[in-house]
């Protein structure tokens, strides 16, 4: 390689195994500079300096550790890739511009022509376009399958499947798929398991040691979780990023900027404490929602009343940041109560400080066919709903307030 590896910290940081996740999330990846700095430095440059053309050389050939030029490393994106490398206690990852940038990369990087990928039919639009549409063009086939049913997963695996692909918790119906056992299915094809573990957070949820092969995040969501930047992360081994993932990115540049590898980085130290608040935010919400006369159907991945309540328990920590509910009355319906919040914005971002709303049907899932939506249990009347940090008493008022318009 070229640049320093993401996956070898410059830090005088302490060996992150030692320290918990939370421990990890202020302290690990940190590289000082000479002036001994507090909060990491933000290197804005495109290039690097060489002492002699020797030197320069030996950067480009692989011979000298050091930085080439910042689409392919930058010190503050290490940074932010080693730190998010420890917390998910993977052996190495790269980050990108944003979330679909680590989803796309993920899938198509290693595959070729004369290829085949079997995924979840359950995720979010974008990835649902990578999958169906876009990878056909390049003479890649695709599956779609109903992830709750291994047996499908089972029966779509042909002798040159390479990728699985799914989302657990699924977008935005919150359906929880077993990672472990579908693992098991891609493994036994010669297969690699790819997993879009934004719903669950790295809080709440580790992929990789339920076997999966590859983790996405889009750290637009809790990551920043402020509203303020994109980014995405790839996570996996150091022998996936080495065959895959370095010369494609390098080569095509879906690159994280060193300013948002800052934002992310400052938005890593705070990520356990907000995600815990809005996972107990997102408890109450649904359980003062799933009493509600107006909601026809609640789905909280923290409640007993949860259709794999028992896996979840199993493959998780806690519940999520997220809530789905479907409001009697279909779009009208829906649109009113949207129109009459106060406090969770209309938006189709999640993992936001302040609550967010989202009508899934018209926006994150709208290319769908209605009778794909209906299939995966997206109605005219179902509404997203992402905890922020407000009291959860406020948030529960301002729900019941806007159902009344229903």
């Amino acid at each position: 390689m070229s640049n320093p590896a993401p996956t070898k910290s410059a830090s005088a940081t302490p060996a992150p195994s030692r320290y918990r996740p939370e421990t990890r999330l202020v302290h690990s990846g940190t590289i000082r500079s000479e002036f001994g700095e507090t909060s990491e430095a933000v290197f804005l440059t495109q290039g690097y300096v060489y002492d002699s053309a020797e030197q320069c050389e030996a950067r480009f050939k692989g011979e000298d550790p050091g930085y080439i030029y910042s689409r392919y490393s930058n010190p503050t994106i290490s940074m932010f890739e080693r730190r998010m490398i420890d917390l998910e206690g993977a052996e190495a990852g790269r980050s990108t511009a944003t979330g679909m940038a680590a989803v796309t990369t993920a899938i198509l990087a290693p595959l070729r022509a004369g290829d085949h990928v079997v995924a979840a039919k359950a995720m979010f639009g974008s990835c649902r376009y990578v999958v169906e549409d876009l990878l056909p063009r390049y003479g890649i086939q695709s599956t779609l399958v109903d992830g709750l049913d291994l047996d499908q997963w089972q029966r779509a695996v042909r002798p040159n499947t390479k990728s699985f692909f799914l989302e657990s918790p699924t977008n935005p119906t919150l359906d929880v798929l077993d990672i472990s056992a579908i693992a098991e299915i891609a493994h036994a094809g010669g297969a690699r398991l790819i997993v879009d573990n934004v719903f669950a957070t790295p809080i709440w949820q580790s992929p990789l040691t339920l076997g999966a092969d590859v983790v996405v995040y889009s750290a637009t969501k809790h990551i920043d979780g402020q509203g303020r930047c994109l980014g995405g992360m790839i996570l996996s081994s150091e022998a996936f990023v080495a065959e895959h993932l370095h010369t494609f990115m390098r080569q095509t540049g879906p690159s994280l900027s060193p300013f948002n590898a800052w934002v992310l980085l400052k938005g890593l130290e705070t990520l356990a404490l907000r995600v815990r608040a809005q996972t107990d935010n997102a408890a109450k919400v649904a359980d003062a929602l799933a009493r509600h006369p107006k909601v026809s159907r609640l789905i909280y991945p923290g409640r007993e009343d949860h259709p794999q309540a028992a896996l979840v328990r199993k493959q998780m920590r806690a519940g999520s940041t997220l809530v789905g509910f479907e409001v009697k009355g279909g779009k009208p319906a829906a649109f009113r109560t949207l129109n009459a919040l106060k406090l969770a914005c209309i938006s189709n971002n999640l993992g936001d400080a302040k609550s967010i709303v989202t009508h899934p049907a018209t926006t994150t899932h709208q290319r769908l066919t209605p009778d794909a939506r209906a299939e995966l249990g997206i109605s005219d009347g179902f509404i997203r709903f992402s905890a922020g940090l407000e009291h959860a008493d406020d948030l529960i008022e301002d729900l019941h307030t806007a159902l009344e318009k229903a």
